[in-house]
């Protein structure tokens, strides 16, 4: 069955849904990702907003009769597929997919650990009894397991993270509670599933996992999807490195006293020993280099404080020592010894080669890790060569018109075939581009001042329904001081309450002003004239004295090649497009996306970042952004702020 026909003009599509109007784009990317399903190998496809592409990979999948693993890039879009789009293909298209959603085991809550918290001292204190009646009555219920259904507590409170699951405290098949285990129930769910939708946090540290004599997490599979894959490298960094903390150091040690106490074989050498390791704990930390501004810094081996480091690391061989010498064994102790030794094997990979290793020493939790400088290669041996079809898809993969940059950073050598799917929307009427000259340099001492005053202007002129967004927290704060109080519209803060809360206000307002940073720049929908204004002080580019970014570059120099044309500024481009992407949701948004960074119109490289834009209308002078607005609409004293049409998925 041909997948595009499905979506196409005369199709189920087409006759069933009333006001229903075909994409080419979208059947264009059906097609080429059910090519690849039946034929194998790698497809890297760039579909524009707007396109649909979450049906065009779903309905190939479901047609292939492969167990196919779509990874995505939030736990949002995982309910997304599960709840609205897999739902809407069995009720317009008759397809009925046996599919199952997997997520990561924090999101689940373990059965022995509630049980523990439940029976232990630490329930009658206050900031856990009172979420204990409503989290029972709810594991008494619930048949997934899943925290996402239980709305009543929220997610940051402090009772979670005594009842999660979690890859440091599941003791897998023989935990007393393993045949009940919500987890255990969701494995068993995806091995017999066709479909498995997981997120990217997750399919890594499977990936990771697997090389490791450690049981993987997911099922096997012939094919996976990855959407939103422009976070893959990111992703793969964080699970092929290691990391160690402070709380994970406290974590165990709680751990351990609630399995030690009170149980026969015990003394109270292993209670000292838990001691030790937060004293130890402390003292290796303490000696860490720091960094004024809060982030990782590089860790060399003359950096390391030696005898701190041998010194917790020697404690937590003691501590896993004794616990296995506990007679008679109990799994929930021998999990203790385990986790001590995966700490120990995290501090041992801070020299590990072709790692970078780092420190971040402010904060609740001070840590310490190492990263592997390319990850493409790890992914080439552990994904490409051994997974027979692999799509990658994103709005936003290629670079200067190019998938070169997403490719190298991949690991993609061999041949691959190649799509980009242009989005629907008409952004040369629908957006403007106003890129100012005028503008000091970024780094100049005068240009937050400047940026303040022509921010003020554009918001004057859009009347509110403005994103600004900031490449730094600092310049954050400095901006929103700055216009905020100068202000006539509601105007909010990232930080000031959780995402979700901001954004339903921001919606809500009809003319608000947001001031954030990177959190916002993706996953973030607002439809409608509620966003007619995005904001973007900087080009956003990596920081340069982060340790795994330095080394990157240090490669890249080291090779003959030029690490910033090479690295830093499609990287960038890459994040450009990204924020971009936040104003045009559907055909009806109209507005502007203002860059205030000059570069983008002065330098040379400037020309990689336009070229990766979307064509909008380019406008020089605030009097052609005032143009466009009452051209589009989008001038004050609007008579109401327009209904989004809907979209399809």
């Amino acid at each position: 069955m041909d997948a595009g026909h499905l979506l196409g003009p005369t199709g189920p599509m087409a006759r069933g849904v009333s006001g229903y109007e075909h994409r080419p784009g979208q059947i264009r990317m059906a097609r080429a990702v059910q090519d690849v399903l039946e034929h194998d190998g790698t497809l890297l496809i760039e579909a524009g907003t707007g396109t649909g592409k979450t049906w065009a990979y779903l309905i190939p999948a479901a047609l292939s009769g492969r167990r196919v693993l779509v990874s995505t890039g939030t736990r949002a879009l995982q309910d997304q597929i599960m709840e609205k789009d897999l739902p809407a293909l069995k009720r317009h298209l008759g397809i009925d997919i046996d599919a199952a959603c997997v997520k990561g085991l924090s999101n689940y809550l373990c059965r022995r650990r509630f049980h523990e918290l439940s029976s232990s001292a630490d329930a009658v204190q206050p900031r856990f009894a009172r979420s204990l009646p409503t989290l029972r009555s709810w594991v008494e219920a619930t048949d997934s397991g899943d925290r996402a259904t239980l709305a009543t507590i929220a997610e940051e409170d402090p009772i979670w993270s005594r009842v999660v699951s979690g890859s440091d405290t599941r003791i897998g098949a023989r935990c007393e509670y393993y045949d009940e285990c919500f987890a255990t129930r969701v494995r068993r769910r995806a091995e017999g599933a066709q479909l498995v939708v997981v997120n990217h946090h997750l399919f890594f540290a499977d990936l990771a996992l697997r090389d490791t004599g450690f049981a993987s997490v997911l099922p096997d599979y012939d094919a996976v999807i990855f959407d939103e894959a422009h976070q893959i490298e990111d992703t793969a960094t964080l699970f092929f490195g290691s990391r160690l903390s402070t709380a994970m150091l406290e974590r165990l040690a709680r751990d351990a006293r609630v399995a030690l106490g009170g149980k026969r074989g015990t003394t109270g050498h292993e209670t000292r020993l838990v001691d030790a390791v937060l004293q130890q704990s402390s003292n290796f930390f303490t000696a860490l280099p720091g960094n004024a501004n809060g982030g990782r810094v590089s860790l060399p081996a003359e950096a390391i404080p030696q005898d701190a480091l041998f010194a917790l690391d020697n404690v937590l061989a003691e501590l896993s020592a004794s616990c296995r010498n506990i007679r008679p064994p109990r799994e929930n102790i021998l999990q203790i010894a385990r986790r001590a030794d995966q700490l120990r094997d995290a501090l041992g990979s801070l020299e590990a080669p072709g790692q970078v290793s780092w420190a971040q020493g402010s904060g609740r939790s001070p840590s310490v890790g190492s990263s592997p400088i390319d990850v493409g290669p790890l992914l080439r041996e552990r994904l490409h060569e051994r997974v027979p079809c692999v799509v990658f898809t994103s709005a936003t993969l290629t670079t200067g018109g190019d998938f070169a940059f997403v490719k190298r950073r991949l690991g993609i050598e061999t041949e691959v075939s190649e799509e980009v799917v242009e989005s629907p929307f008409r952004y040369e009427e629908q957006a403007a581009l106003y890129a100012p000259t005028h503008l000091p340099d970024p780094r100049a001492s005068d240009f937050p001042d400047a940026a303040a005053k022509e921010i003020l202007e554009l918001i004057r002129m859009s009347e509110g329904g403005a994103f600004v967004l900031s490449t730094s927290l600092r310049m954050m704060r400095m901006l929103a001081k700055r216009v905020g109080d100068e202000l006539d519209h509601e105007w909010f803060v990232q930080g000031d309450a959780p995402k979700q809360t901001l954004l339903d206000r921001f919606r809500d307002q009809g003319n608000a002003v947001l001031f954030a940073t990177a959190s916002f720049w993706e996953g973030v929908d607002v439809p409608g004239a509620a966003l007619r204004l995005v904001v973007i002080d900087k080009l956003p580019f990596d920081v340069p004295s982060d340790p795994v970014v330095a080394a990157r570059c240090e490669r890249l120099d080291e090779a003959g090649e030029s690490s910033f044309m090479r690295y830093l500024v499609p990287a960038a481009a890459l994040s450009l497009k990204q924020g971009f992407g936040r104003l045009i949701r559907t055909t009806q948004d109209r507005g502007i996306v203002a860059i205030l960074d000059s570069r983008i119109r002065r330098k040379g490289y400037g020309k990689v970042f336009l070229r990766s834009l979307p064509p909008a209308r380019v406008c020089d002078t605030l009097d052609e952004v005032q143009e466009f607005l009452i051209s589009e609409g989008q001038h004050p004293n609007m008579s109401s702020l327009s209904t989004p049409q809907k979209e399809a998925p």
